[in-house]
C-alpha cells in the first residue's frame, strides 16, 4: 500500500468516526442499551411490523393524544405517550398510559409476560394483548423501544366516585341481565 492509499484509508476511517460522533452527540439515546434507532428500524422487520400493530390494532386510538380525533394525523414523534382524557365507568376513571415510559422500565420477556396474563381497567382491550402471537407482542416492544422514552407519565386511576380533573369521556353502566 503506498503513502497515498494509507493517508486517504486513514482520512476516510477519521471521517468516519467523526460521523458517528456526531451522531452520539445529536442522539442522547445512541449507545443506549435496548434502542434501537431510525436507521436500525428501517432494517429490522420485527420493528417495522411493530409499527404496523400500532396503528392497525388500535393503540394510537387511545395512548396517543389527539390521534383517533384527527385520523392520525398526528406526528409518530408524538405516538404512545399516553393521554390525559380519563375513560370513567362503574370502574372509576383510568387513563391511557404512556407506553414509551411504561416499556422502557421492562425488559422484553417482562413485558409479554405482562401482556399475556394482566386483566387491566376497562376500556383497555387487555383480551386483544392476551391473544395477541408473542412474536407480534415482541415486535410492538421493539417498536416502542425504538421510538424511546417521551412525555409524562399518564394521570393516576381514579376511583369510583373520585375527584376528577379534566375531560373524561362517560361510558354507562353495562345493562342488568
Amino acid at each position: 500500500m503506498n503513502t497515498m492509499t494509507k493517508a486517504i484509508l486513514a482520512a476516510s476511517v477519521v471521517a468516519a468516526a467523526a460521523l458517528g460522533w456526531a451522531q452520539v452527540a445529536a442522539d442522547p439515546r445512541a449507545g443506549e442499551a435496548g434502542v434501537v434507532h431510525a436507521a436500525a428500524a428501517q432494517a429490522s422487520p420485527s420493528v417495522a411490523r411493530g409499527r404496523y400493530l400500532a396503528k392497525v390494532a388500535g393503540c394510537n386510538d387511545c395512548h396517543t393524544p389527539a390521534y383517533a380525533m384527527t385520523g392520525g394525523a398526528v406526528p409518530e414523534s408524538t405516538w404512545l405517550t399516553g393521554d390525559a382524557l380519563g375513560w370513567q365507568g362503574p370502574w372509576g376513571t383510568t387513563y391511557p398510559a404512556n407506553l414509551r415510559l411504561s416499556l422502557a422500565k421492562w425488559r422484553e420477556d417482562e413485558w409479554v409476560q405482562v401482556a399475556k396474563n394482566t386483566k387491566f381497567r376497562p376500556p383497555m382491550p387487555w383480551f386483544a394483548l392476551r391473544d395477541m402471537e408473542e412474536s407480534d407482542l415482541r415486535s410492538l416492544y421493539r417498536f416502542v423501544r425504538e421510538l424511546g422514552p417521551s412525555g409524562q407519565p399518564a394521570p393516576a386511576y381514579v376511583p369510583p366516585g373520585g375527584a376528577v380533573r379534566g375531560p373524561v369521556v362517560t361510558f354507562p353502566a353495562p345493562p342488568k341481565p
